[in-house]
């Protein structure tokens, strides 16, 4: 071993080491010298990459492009990245130096007795995994690599990731010297877990010190630190080792080894070791108790709280520590020490985590709507469950509970557009939770405790394809997002929240409901208005909100969902209770188109037009297109297309008309719809509940698995409209949550063809990488059949 200039074995390096293996490769040889279980490895060292740079004379030409950029400017600086790697990954590895790495792998391959074993190719870079920062992703890693050339390609492919954006930025932002940063390459054997994730020390959520938190899912750990899936996840009392609390996320992707070539591939945990895997325990008490043992001997080894990456082998069942690395942000306070110490939490309701978060503050409750100015400012909302009229109380409060509803409830949709931690389905949250009581809703996993115990996440939305370090930015993220066939729109009702989503990487407004401008900026019936003669309210109101979104996204669409409350919904607005029927079952009931056409409300959608045209004609905004809610009928159709020119909304190439697929006669009668409009969006939520006659508000039967996109007879029915849309060359979208909650229904959706999909902008980057990856699968499917 003592032969090589630039490589060093597991048991040749040590903590002290990173100068020359970098943070991973330290720890990883930490551990194995302590008698840990260690895939067994090698790196190649700090000193090969100065080697490597300074042979293929590379080292002022990236000074000279470093010195030449803004890196706050995210498109200078991406320029740069890109010239920088393909100047690495275009440079031939120096003789003496490659000779080393193929004699290496040899030996290695030697003393495993395998012949060109897959390994694992991770960076290290001299400057990760210390206490005070933390590089964790900053560089790539490459599994199952197998085969000297692959090997050479992808060490340099690591080499060159030293020089990303976000690592750039993220040492720039640090203040780490970029030169001063070298690279060590970690070469592992592969480890083909069956099971896998990471495990924290300390608990990383509430920042007690007698916590340990495991998170794991099937396959590959790729899955759960990339956030592709949810994890499982256990609470353990690090004193007595008793696992005081589980969570059983439902799992329904995981990353394996491909079955031909190099590298890893995303599939569905039910193709792959069933569906009855997918809402399972992965791990056995027994396999918890093991991992404990690791976590507590690891941490006494470091003498700190660790942040652990772990796999199970799918062949021998052994347990392998993959990575090991401080946990930053918990910081050795003494008084923070104190604290967490005496912190207990302590579970008061659970219910479905249905919009994500964490948010603390007094308890509301909310018995009706005459008590909504009752909620101030960072208070938490709770009642039975919430509707339009609360919308303004929502916007002040830091969290919401309700007892009632599904994930697709209105407090579920509204508080995810408002980036608001929601629970739903809370059952005697009214009771149990004490008026004015301070609490903490945990809309991560459901769960709401005494008091303020965890860390407040009232923050703008995190846009999962930016990386770590970055500001949301538009040039940014077009340039990250991946490019996409389907078409990727996003949700919006608050039109005055438009500014914290207008850079997500979307395609245009897919679904704009104005039910929010109706709540917020008009607060009065439509009839009401045109009785008291103040219809030009309705007008410029509407206009108003329609314009801010129009605008700041233009020339994308805006696709304008006109009024759709219930009759319940719209009695709640000044003067409704005069002209509102009240109706058994509102859901079903007069709303949408056969509203417009009625005697009782054409007065008030005729002002609706009228705000549609007013934004189009005198604000130039001629991205700005109609879609008609609740359609049952051709004739229904036909009249309100006829009210509609009749106010300047005139059907043509530059006004797109747009209905909504959510009742079955539209399904089959969709070639005649397709023959009257220019595009469909199906609204999931209302079409799966009315195909199922399952309540979608039912927290009952969302519990119980009726209400759900992916049962066979809403899928072909969305197959069927799909079909005789494209017939006659007209569009299809989808607006509801199915496709981002459900990545197989996404999957399905761009198999049958649809041309877009509306997703609420927490989900839009995701959605995105999504449908990108299917579209790819697709494509290599089709190559493949040739």
């Amino acid at each position: 071993m003592s032969r090589y200039r630039y490589i060093k074995w597991f048991n040749q390096i040590g903590k002290g080491d990173i100068p020359i293996v970098g943070g991973k490769g330290a720890n990883l040889g930490e551990l194995t010298q302590k008698g840990l279980n260690v895939p067994p490895g090698f790196c190649v060292t700090a000193q090969a990459y100065t080697y490597f740079i300074n042979k293929a004379q590379l080292n002022d030409k990236i000074k000279l492009l470093i010195e030449n950029t803004d890196v706050k400017d995210s498109i200078d600086l991406q320029k740069t990245s890109v010239e920088i790697q393909e100047l690495i990954n275009s440079a031939n590895i120096p003789n003496d130096l490659e000779n080393e790495i193929i004699s290496a792998y040899d030996q290695f391959s030697q003393e495993i007795k395998l012949e060109n074993p897959e390994v694992a190719v991770r960076s290290s870079a001299t400057a990760e995994d210390l206490p005070e920062a933390s590089f964790a992703g900053q560089q790539d890693t490459y599994l199952h690599i197998r085969g000297k050339e692959e090997l050479l390609n992808h060490i340099r492919k690591c080499w060159a990731s030293l020089w990303t954006a976000r690592a750039i930025f993220y040492r720039e932002e640090q203040g780490f010297d970029h030169f001063q940063v070298s690279l060590s390459v970690v070469v592992q054997k592969m480890v083909n877990s069956e099971k896998s994730g990471v495990m924290f020390t300390a608990n990383p959520v509430n920042g007690n010190r007698d916590e340990m938190m495991i998170n794991a899912s099937w396959g590959l750990g790729e899955a759960v630190v990339s956030g592709a899936v949810t994890p499982d996840e256990f609470i353990v009392d690090k004193r007595t080792r008793e696992i005081k609390e589980t969570h059983i996320a439902e799992k329904t992707v995981m990353v394996v080894k491909k079955d031909e070539g190099i590298g890893t591939i995303e599939i569905k945990v039910g193709d792959c070791i069933g569906y009855e895997n997918v809402n399972r325990k992965c791990l056995s008490d027994e396999e918890i108790l093991k991992l404990i043992d690791f976590g507590l001997k690891i941490e006494e080894l470091y003498g700190s709280h660790q942040d652990i990456e772990w796999g199970f082998d799918k062949e021998t069942k052994e347990l392998y520590i993959l990575q090991s690395r401080p946990i930053t942000t918990i910081k050795e306070d003494e008084k923070l020490e104190n604290k967490t110490e005496s912190l207990e939490l302590k579970s008061l309701v659970r219910g479905l985590a249905a919009s994500p978060g964490i948010g603390m503050g007094k308890v509301k409750k909310i018995k009706d709507i005459s008590e909504i100015s009752r909620i101030e400012e960072g208070d938490v909302l709770v009642t039975v469950m919430t509707n339009p009229d609360m919308v303004p109380a929502m916007r002040r409060a830091n969290a919401v509970v309700t007892e009632e509803g599904g994930r697709t409830c209105h407090a579920a949709i509204v508080s995810r557009e408002l980036g608001i931690p929601c629970i739903v389905g809370a059952k005697g949250a009214m009771e149990i939770l004490e008026e004015g009581g301070v609490i903490t809703v945990d809309a991560k996993r459901g769960v709401v405790y005494e008091g303020a115990v965890l860390k407040e996440e009232k923050e703008e939305i995190k846009v999962q394809s930016v990386p770590q370090g970055f500001a949301l930015d538009s040039n940014l993220l077009s340039q990250l997002a991946p490019i996409t066939g389907t078409k990727i729109y996003m949700n919006l009702g608050e039109p005055s929240i438009i500014g914290r989503y207008k850079d997500l990487p979307f395609d245009g407004i897919g679904l704009m409901r104005t039910e929010f401008i109706f709540t917020n900026m008009v607060g009065a019936h439509p009839m009401y208005l045109v009785k008291t003669g103040q219809g030009k309210l309705l007008i410029d109101k509407m206009a108003e909100g329609i314009t801010m979104v129009a605008q700041e996204i233009h020339p994308r669409p805006v696709v304008v969902r006109l009024s759709d409350f219930r009759t319940n919904e719209f009695r709640g607005l000044k003067g409704g209770d005069e002209v509102e029927p009240i109706e058994a079952n509102p859901m079903i009931g007069w709303r949408g188109v056969s509203r417009y056409i009625s005697p009782e409300y054409e007065k008030g959608f005729r002002l609706e037009c009228r705000a549609l045209r007013k934004v189009r004609e005198e604000f130039g905004l001629d991205n700005v297109w109609a879609m008609l809610p609740f359609v049952r009928t051709t004739w229904e159709l036909e009249k309100v297309k006829k009210i509609m020119a009749e106010e300047g909304l005139v059907q043509n190439k530059g006004f797109k008309i747009w209905i909504m697929a959510e009742v079955p006669s539209v399904i089959f009668e969709a070639e005649e719809f397709a023959q009257m409009v220019d595009g469909f969006s199906i609204g999931s939520n209302d079409l799966t509940q009315l195909v199922m006659g399952a309540d979608r508000d039912s927290g009952i039967l969302n519990n119980m698995g009726y209400f759900d996109e992916r049962n066979e007879a809403v899928k072909r029915a969305i197959s069927m409209l799909i079909k005789a849309a494209h017939k006659y060359g007209k569009t299809v979208s989808i607006c509801g949550q199915g496709p981002s909650q459900y990545p197989e229904f996404a999957e399905f959706l761009v198999h049958e063809g649809i041309d877009s999909i509306s997703v609420n902008p927490d989900t839009v980057a995701y959605t995105r990488r999504l449908v990108a990856a299917v579209e790819q699968r697709i494509i290599l499917n089709k190559l493949r059949n040739l």
